[in-house]
């Protein structure tokens, strides 16, 4: 279901690198692996007879729980990916993200103060890039994961170029 305040008419959404699912599973793997490790700790140590408390059946849950929000999560990714996307307009930038709680952000180019591009080791291997964008307001968290790193180059060119003139009130 689209709405107008989340997809406004005559938007041409760009999308990220479909490689970006790649990297998101991989964080995911590192995050789920070490919580089910740790919350199986108890389980280990119940059956080891070092604790009497908790009881049998909630150690199983707690691993078992996280197992299945775990796979609930991974199942999303795919989804989540290619609901990010973002449009460069005359005034601004349109980011959009988000499937259960959609969200659409709109930075104009005269608020931009830099723009960043960021590697981790993950994107890195992929040939990805995240561009961040930073404005005067502390509270915006502007940012585009899992763009090709050419094309993260050119926006943060484009974007730069863009905000200076704005700024320069050209």
């Amino acid at each position: 279901m689209h709405t107008e305040a989340i997809d406004p008419p005559g938007i041409d959404w760009q999308r990220v690198s479909p490689k970006f699912v790649t990297a998101r599973v991989v964080q995911w793997a590192l995050g789920n692996l070490m919580a089910v490790v740790l919350l199986s700790l108890p389980l280990m140590f119940v059956l080891l007879g070092w604790w009497k408390w908790p009881p049998l059946w909630l150690a199983i849950a707690l691993p078992a729980v996280t197992v299945v929000a775990a796979l609930w999560r991974l199942a999303l990714i795919p989804r989540q990916v290619r609901a990010i996307g973002y449009a460069e307009r005359d005034d601004d930038l349109l980011i959009r993200t988000g499937i259960f709680f959609q969200r659409t952000m709109a930075v104009p180019y005269g608020r931009m103060q830099y723009v960043d591009v960021a590697v981790g080791p993950v994107e890195r291997s992929l040939g990805l890039c995240t561009v961040k964008l930073h404005t005067a307001s502390p509270g915006t968290n502007a940012h585009i994961p899992g763009l090709p790193a050419e094309e993260g180059a050119r926006l943060r060119e484009q974007l730069a170029a863009r905000g200076e003139a704005r700024l320069a009130g050209l």
